[in-house]
């Protein structure tokens, strides 16, 4: 045997071996289920939503993309009647920190928070931020956006009102 084929046995192994070691990541499903508390003490229930399109929103206080999106998601969801979301604060920070920021950022729609250590069962975890997901009226994933969204990249998958 020579050096280079025990080399590529050795290299064929590890490979191997870190493929079995890493985390299997099941595949979100076609139809997920989100229920959460939102910042004002109500229950944000996904399948409450079926018949509207549902905009569900990753961002963090931090983040200036998501900063920047706040204002035209709000603005979609107050002109769009067949429109709901839910803004998921992907972020650590105190409970008190995140309603301040808010009161300064103001959306019509609700606010929930996720933190890093409890993530949502169903909704892969971000691997970006902002992270949107886009729910079909018949509760189904249209694929996720990563990095902000606009109006305009909102109305090319939904449509207008």
């Amino acid at each position: 045997m020579t050096l280079f084929s025990s080399f590529t046995r050795s290299l064929a192994g590890l490979a191997v071996t870190l493929a079995l070691a890493a985390p299997a990541q099941a595949a979100m499903p076609t139809q997920p289920t989100l229920k959460v508390t939102t910042l004002d003490g109500k229950t944000f229930d996904l399948a409450a939503q079926r018949g509207k399109w549902v905009i569900v929103n990753y961002w963090a206080t931090w983040c200036v993309p998501c900063i920047k999106e706040m204002p035209d998601i709000s603005h979609f969801v107050a002109t769009h009647k067949n429109v709901a979301a839910i803004g998921l604060a992907y972020d650590d920070s105190e409970l008190g920190d995140i309603k301040a920021f808010v009161a300064k950022h103001p959306v019509v729609y609700p606010i929930a928070q996720v933190t890093l250590d409890k993530p949502l069962k169903d909704f892969d975890e971000p691997r970006g931020l902002p992270t949107t997901y886009l729910i079909r009226p018949d509760g189904t994933v249209t694929k996720p956006f990563v990095g902000p969204v606009t109006a305009a990249s909102l109305e090319a998958v939904i449509g207008q009102p």
